[in-house]
């Protein structure tokens, strides 16, 4: 998307997610805190680390049924959830 102003390529998808990174890097300034850094409350981490296990959970389930010789359905459906949490993975917030 370009900015009709300058004909610079936007940084930012809306002004909110502007505001956002403002407030972030206010809120690190003057601390040891790299101002690209990803803050996180412990809440958030937690969810994370819970989805990046379930995510562990379905590949080893994958590996096992391959070694057991799963039929391509089963390991169709096996993969899909895979990929469903991957993508829940990626989601920090």
């Amino acid at each position: 998307m370009v900015d009709s102003e300058s004909g610079r390529r936007r940084k930012y998808c809306k002004r909110s997610c502007r505001q956002r990174a403002y407030e972030q890097r206010t809120l690190v300034a003057g601390t040891a805190i790299p101002g690209d850094a990803l803050i996180l409350s412990a809440e958030e981490a937690e969810s994370l680390r819970d989805r990046l296990f379930e995510l562990r959970c379905a590949a080893q389930d994958i590996r096992t049924a391959i070694g057991e010789n799963a039929d391509h359905s089963a390991l169709g459906s096996m993969a899909d959830e895979l990929v469903r949490l991957a993508e829940e993975s990626e989601r920090l917030r």
